[in-house]
C-alpha cells in the first residue's frame, strides 16, 4: 500500500496514524495492512469507570425515598460525565482503532441517552461487544438493553396499551429506513415487543402478564412473535442490509452515495449479516482509496479532538474541560440530539463552530510558541491566546512535547505536513504554508492543525 492510502485507511478505519506506524506499514500489502487492523481489534476490552462510591444505592432505598431517589439521580450524573472523559481517552490511547471507532458509528446508529451511569456503561459495552459481530444478533441485544428500554418507553410497553415508540424507531433508524413498512407492522411489532423491562442492575426482564401471546400479522408472517422473530423478519428483508451498508458508506466512505458500491456492499452483507466481513470487503475495495473519497468527509467534532490528541499527547486537568470543548463544537458523546442521532457531514459545520475549530489548536497547545512574525505569521497570533492574563483559562492541559518530538523526530516538515492533511489544499493555503517559518516542528505542526484542510479527513 502506498502512504497516502495507509492515511486514508486509519483516517476512516480509525482516528489517524503516526509515522512509526506508517513506516511499520508501508510497502505492505493491502491484504496485510487490514488483517492486522482486524487482529488488533479482535479482543473485546470493556469500558469501565469506578462507581464503588454508588454502592450505597440499591432499589429498595430508592422505591421507599424520593430524597434518595434525587440523591442517586445527581450523583449518576456525575459519573456520566467521568465516563464520557473515559470513552474520549478510551479512543486516544486506544490500539483497538476500528473496533471503537466502529462503536462510535453504532453509537450514533443505536442513539441512546440515560440518566443512570450503570445503564450507560452497560448499554455502551454492548456497543463494543457486538461492533463487528453479527447484525441479527446485535439488534436483539440492543433491544433488552435497559438503556434503550426506558429511552423509547418500551418498559410503558403492555399486552392491554402497547407503546409503539420502539417498534417505530427499530424500522425507521435502526434497519430499514423510513417508507419500507407499514402502520399495521408497527402495531405487529409494539405487540410482539409487550412486557419488555428491566431489573435495577439493567438485566433484562420480561413481564409475562404484560405480554402479548397473541397471534400477530407483520410482514405478511403471521405467529405469535415475540421480539427477536419480528428481528429476524426484518433481517429477511434485504432492504435492511441495504440500509445498513448505506449508513457505512456514508460514514467511512463518502456522503456522496455511490449506489453501485452499496450494492455491492449489500450483497456482502445480506448473506449473513456479518459487520467484520462487510468491514473487510469496504477496506479491501479498490474504490475506497479513490481520490475521490480521500478527503472528502468533515471530521466530527470527537474525530477532530481525538486526532488532535493522538497527534500530540494532551492531558485535560479538569473533566469539566473535556465537555466544555464537545458541548462548543456540537457533539457531547453520550448525550445525541434526539433517537436519529447527529446529523453529521456539513451539519458539524457553521460560522461558530468552524472558527472554534481553526483556533483551538492553539489555545488547546499552551506550550507552543507560534511565531507572528512575517516569516512564519499566523493569522490569528496566538500571543492573544497565551498571554498572562489568559492562559489557562479556557482549558487546562498539560502537553507532552517530548513524545511529539520522539514521534516525529525523523519526519521532515514535508512529512509531517503530508501526515496531517490528506484532502486538497487551497491555493491560498499552499502559498500560506510557503511563507511559515520552518524552524520548530511543535510550531509547524499546531499551524497545520489549524487550517480549514485539517478539518476534512
Amino acid at each position: 500500500m502506498t502512504i497516502r492510502e495507509i492515511q486514508h485507511l486509519y483516517c476512516r478505519a480509525g482516528f489517524g496514524i503516526n509515522p512509526e506506524d506508517i513506516s511499520r506499514l508501508s510497502d505492505t500489502s493491502r491484504s496485510d495492512v487490514v488483517e492486522a487492523l482486524f487482529n488488533e481489534s479482535a479482543a473485546f476490552l470493556p469500558l469501565h469507570i469506578d462507581t464503588s462510591d454508588l454502592d450505597h444505592y440499591n432499589i429498595q432505598n430508592i422505591i421507599r425515598d424520593k430524597r434518595k431517589q434525587e440523591a442517586f439521580i445527581k450523583d449518576s450524573k456525575q459519573k456520566l460525565k467521568e465516563f464520557n472523559v473515559s470513552l474520549v481517552d478510551r479512543l486516544v490511547f486506544t490500539k483497538q482503532v476500528l473496533r471503537e471507532k466502529m462503536t462510535l458509528f453504532w453509537l450514533n446508529h443505536f442513539a441512546c441517552r440515560d440518566n443512570n451511569v450503570f445503564h450507560v456503561q452497560q448499554y455502551n459495552n454492548t456497543l463494543r461487544a457486538h461492533a463487528l459481530d453479527n447484525f441479527g444478533d446485535f439488534v436483539k441485544a440492543i433491544s433488552k438493553e435497559a438503556a434503550m428500554v426506558k429511552y423509547l418507553n418500551n418498559n410503558q410497553n403492555r399486552k392491554q396499551k402497547p407503546n409503539e415508540n420502539f417498534a417505530r424507531e427499530l424500522m425507521e433508524l435502526f434497519t430499514l429506513g423510513e417508507g419500507h413498512y407499514t402502520e399495521d407492522d408497527i402495531k405487529a411489532s409494539a405487540r410482539a415487543f409487550t412486557g419488555y423491562n428491566h431489573n435495577f442492575e439493567g438485566e433484562f426482564i420480561l413481564r409475562l402478564r404484560q405480554h402479548d401471546y397473541n397471534f400477530k400479522t407483520f410482514f405478511g408472517h403471521t405467529g405469535r412473535y415475540d421480539g427477536d422473530d419480528i428481528i429476524d423478519i426484518i433481517l429477511e428483508q434485504k432492504q435492511c442490509a441495504r440500509f445498513i451498508c448505506k449508513k457505512i458508506y456514508s460514514y467511512f466512505v463518502n456522503d456522496i452515495i455511490d449506489e453501485v458500491n452499496v450494492e455491492e456492499m449489500t450483497t456482502i452483507f445480506f448473506k449473513d449479516y456479518s459487520i467484520e466481513n462487510l468491514m473487510r470487503y469496504l477496506f479491501m475495495s479498490d474504490w475506497f482509496y479513490d481520490e475521490s473519497n480521500i478527503g472528502s468527509k468533515i471530521k466530527s467534532p470527537i474525530e477532530f479532538l481525538v486526532g488532535m490528541r493522538r497527534t500530540i499527547p494532551i492531558t485535560f486537568e479538569k473533566t469539566k474541560d473535556v465537555l466544555k470543548i464537545q458541548k462548543l463544537l456540537g457533539q457531547v458523546l453520550l448525550d445525541p440530539p434526539n433517537v436519529a442521532g447527529w446529523k453529521g457531514g456539513k451539519s458539524w459545520i457553521d460560522s461558530n463552530t468552524m472558527m472554534l475549530r481553526l483556533k483551538l489548536p492553539s489555545i488547546i497547545l499552551t506550550n507552543a510558541k507560534i511565531s507572528t512574525k512575517e516569516k512564519g505569521g499566523f493569522i490569528d497570533s496566538y500571543d492573544k491566546f497565551n498571554s498572562k492574563n489568559k492562559v489557562n483559562r479556557f482549558v487546562e492541559v498539560t502537553v507532552d512535547w517530548d513524545t511529539f518530538e520522539k514521534r516525529f523526530n525523523t519526519s521532515s516538515f514535508s512529512d509531517i505536513k503530508q501526515q496531517l492533511i490528506v484532502s486538497e489544499m487551497s491555493e491560498g493555503t499552499e502559498a500560506y504554508l510557503e511563507i511559515l517559518s520552518k524552524n520548530s516542528k511543535r510550531d509547524y505542526c499546531v499551524q497545520l492543525m489549524s487550517l480549514p484542510e485539517y478539518q476534512m479527513c
